[in-house]
Order: structure tokens, then C-alpha cells, then sequence
């Protein structure tokens, strides 16, 4: 079966169909400039746009930098803080003439790499991190989301963790690697002291540049960089689609 899934960042929304047996996308990503500001009616429009490119009739996943409740917004980050209590679900549904499922981005980019990256058949509590310009994170247990979790805004040392360890805190401050990967190892320890998890898997753009810096990290628990990488997000928005299906028909 394939969904398409579509990513909505704070720069892009990218789409594209994928094959949710395999992982693979069926045609190439279609990006377009997510709308300044980053509305709710504006950006649904754009995500109507990116599904007509496709001529797509089918299920549809969706992400949002976001915590999500059964399709409502509850924060907004990188979007305009009117998405908060918007029905997104309801609103791409209705935009774009098409069954919408929407999830946290982070969520989504963990289904992905549970399904076919880093954590495949991985048991236990694993916790994926995407270091970017904050901190996204999604927790499984035996294989199983919880979902919304927001443990990039751990405080670490008096300090937000998205203010030290996220890759914008690198960049920003123009740390070398080893300086910045001392501050991602300190916040891993933090999450390692109130999870316990059995693996840790580092996402996000600079996760692709993982050589430099994983190889300085210290922690009881292995970590690994992901593998599904700049398709994560709509993989996984994919997968969740498809997984809403046959609850949906019931």
C-alpha cells in the first residue's frame, strides 16, 4: 500500500508517496517554502498543493512541530502559535479533499527508524533525538510510541537542553565538535537518569555528520545515529497514516 506523507519543517514542507512494506519512496520529495507566518490556513493550503502534485486520492500523514491529540494542536514550535487548539486533522482534511492523520514530527521521524532504521526489532525503552535547530524526541517501549514526549526541554545544569545541545546551540556559538559533543553527552546522562533506556539513536541533519562527534560520547547507553535521515519524517507520517486506516473503519 502506499500514503503519501508530508513533513512540515519551519523552512519546508516536503512530500512524497512511499511504499509503507519497504520504507522507500515511489517518486521523488516534492518541497515547497513552509508560508511566513506559518498560519494554519496558509500552510494547510500548501499541503493541499504538495498532494495535488502527486494527484493523490489516498490516505494522507501529516507532521507537525507539535504536540498533537488526537488531531489538535496543543504547542506550536517553528509554526505561528494560532495552530495551537486548531483540529489540524479536520482542517487538512477539509483543504485538501483527503483522510488526514497528524503527528509530532519527532514521533513520526521514530516510527521510521523503528520500522526500518537504527531501532528495527530493537526491544526495550529506546529513546530517538533529533539535534537540530531544538531538540525533538520520541520514546518506545518493546517497539511501542508514547507519544508528545518533550524531553528536549530538560533543564541541564540551570540551562534548557535545546540551548546547549541542540545542533542551532552549536552553530550559534560556534563550538568545535568536541566542545559541543561534551554538552549533547551531559544532556544523554540526564535522559539516561530518568529513563534508564537500552538505546539511544541520534537524527536530525547533523546526525548525518555523526563521525564527528558520537565516536567523543560517553554514556552507559549505546548510541547509534539514525538511518532513515531526511526521509524519517515522511516515512513515518506515512506508517501512522497507514496505521489509522483500519482503526478509523471500526
Amino acid at each position: 500500500m502506499k500514503v503519501l506523507g508530508i513533513d512540515i519543517g519551519g523552512t519546508g514542507i516536503k512530500g512524497a508517496p512511499v511504499d509503507v512494506a519497504t520504507g522507500r519512496l515511489t517518486a521523488p520529495r516534492y518541497r515547497l517554502l513552509t508560508p511566513r507566518p506559518a498560519k494554519p490556513k496558509p500552510v494547510a493550503e500548501v499541503v493541499a498543493e504538495v498532494a495535488a502534485h502527486f494527484c493523490w486520492r489516498g490516505p494522507l500523514g501529516i507532521t507537525l512541530p507539535s504536540v498533537v491529540k488526537d488531531g489538535v494542536v496543543m504547542t506550536a514550535a517553528n509554526i505561528d502559535r494560532s495552530w495551537i487548539g486548531t483540529d489540524a486533522r479536520a482542517l487538512f482534511a477539509e483543504t485538501a479533499g483527503l483522510r488526514a492523520t497528524v503527528l509530532n514530527d519527532a514521533d513520526a521521524a521514530g516510527i521510521a527508524e523503528m520500522t526500518f532504521g537504527a531501532g528495527k526489532g530493537r526491544r526495550g525503552v529506546v529513546v530517538l533525538l533529533t539535534l537540530g535547530t531544538g531538540i525533538g524526541s520520541a520514546v518506545f517501549l518493546d517497539g511501542k510510541l508514547l507519544p508528545n514526549t518533550e524531553i528536549g526541554h530538560l533543564e541541564v545544569k540551570g540551562k534548557d537542553a535545546e540551548e546547549r545541545a541542540s545542533d542551532r546551540a552549536r552553530r550559534e556559538k560556534k563550538w568545535k565538535w568536541k566542545e559541543w559533543s561534551k554538552h549533547v553527552e551531559d544532556y544523554l546522562e540526564h535522559v539516561e537518569a530518568l529513563l534508564w533506556p537500552d538505546l539511544f539513536i541520534i537524527g536530525g541533519g547533523v546526525s548525518k555528520k555523526h563521525e564527528k562527534f558520537l565516536p567523543r560520547i560517553r554514556t552507559r547507553t549505546p548510541v547509534v545515529p539514525a538511518k532513515t535521515l531526511n526521509e524519517a519524517g515522511i516515512v513515518g507520517a506515512a506508517l501512522a497514516a497507514r496505521a489509522e486506516v483500519p482503526r478509523r473503519k471500526r
